[in-house]
């Protein structure tokens, strides 16, 4: 026995999702995602991760440019669907979207909830120093967020994580919960629990936001340099011209925040921080020892 199923998703995040759904023998519908982007240097309009891979499956898709239509809702209802199946869509579902499949809808999200509800909760949860993570699938809601888990396995936040690992470590432990998930629903054994505590919420990334301020602690810096790489990447001026740091590490070390003691070691708010990998503007990314054979930063330099 198999459930009818549409899957919404759009980015690579979500593909390993489809692909289990699919390996687990349920029928895919239809799959829904967001419209064809312009993306790259060249600004080329391609198909979102999803859709390429549904193409790939020769599945049905679908890409409205939103779910406000009355006809979308229509088409959805239409497809008489036992649940949906949602992973960073991209888009809100009104109420009588979410109530057209048999089962509802149900979504992959990549934090421990409620802690970072929202659009960037991988991000903000290494942003702000978090031991650990979970993926979770919950039954949605109306609202952002707020609907009961039915299915969670937690992961440990590495002192080396970026926003890349663990946005890949996330995605296939999320996958993975859908066969179970949607076994249960099929013999009506489903169990759902409400979110317990205080709610967090991770906001979309702002590049406001990326500029180092050396004024704070070593650690923390560290934090805010990983949930933020690879994009949009926190950065500084280094002799008036952008740097990212995509890498560092809090060592010993005091001086005026912002201050070079050596090489690429910038004293902070407390302790220093060795910017280990960098990407000047306009360039690809090197090892501190690379960029320092081409880049003249004494003692004393004063980063912005």
């Amino acid at each position: 026995m198999s459930l009818r199923v549409a899957f919404m998703g759009t980015p690579d995040f979500a593909v390993p999702s489809l692909s289990e759904i699919l390996a687990a023998g349920h029928e895919v519908a239809r799959v829904y995602t967001q419209p064809a982007r312009k993306s790259g240097r060249g600004q080329k309009v391609t198909k979102s991760a999803v859709h390429q891979f549904a193409d790939v499956m020769g599945l049905e898709v679908a890409t409205p440019e939103s779910f406000r239509k009355k006809s979308v809702i229509d088409e959805l209802e239409a497809l008489n669907l036992d649940v949906a199946c949602v992973v960073a869509y991209g888009q809100i579902l009104p109420s009588r979207a979410l109530q057209a499949p048999k089962y509802g809808c149900l979504n992959l999200h990549g934090s421990a909830l409620p802690r970072w509800r929202g659009a960037a909760p991988i991000q903000r949860a290494i942003m702000a120093g978090d031991k650990t993570t979970a993926a979770q699938i919950m039954q949605m809601a109306k609202g952002l967020d707020t609907g009961d888990i039915v299915m969670s396995a937690s992961e440990i936040i590495r002192d080396t994580d970026t926003a890349s690992s663990l946005h890949d470590r996330l995605s296939h432990i999320g996958a993975q919960l859908w066969a179970p998930t949607l076994a249960a629903l099929e013999r009506a054994g489903l169990q759902a629990s409400p979110q317990i505590g205080e709610p967090t919420y991770a906001a979309k990334i702002d590049k406001a936001e990326a500029r180092l301020d050396w004024s704070r602690p070593a650690a923390q810096l560290d934090c805010h340099i990983r949930g933020l790489s690879p994009y949009p990447g926190a950065w500084c001026e280094i002799a008036g011209k952008r740097v990212k740091v995509l890498r560092a590490k809090p060592v010993d070390g005091s001086g005026q925040p912002g201050e070079i003691i050596t090489g690429l070691t910038v004293a902070c708010g407390a302790q220093a921080l060795e910017l280990v990998r960098v990407q000047p503007a306009g360039k690809g990314a090197m090892e501190m020892a690379d960029f320092l054979r081409g880049h003249d930063v004494p003692a004393g330099t004063i980063l912005s």
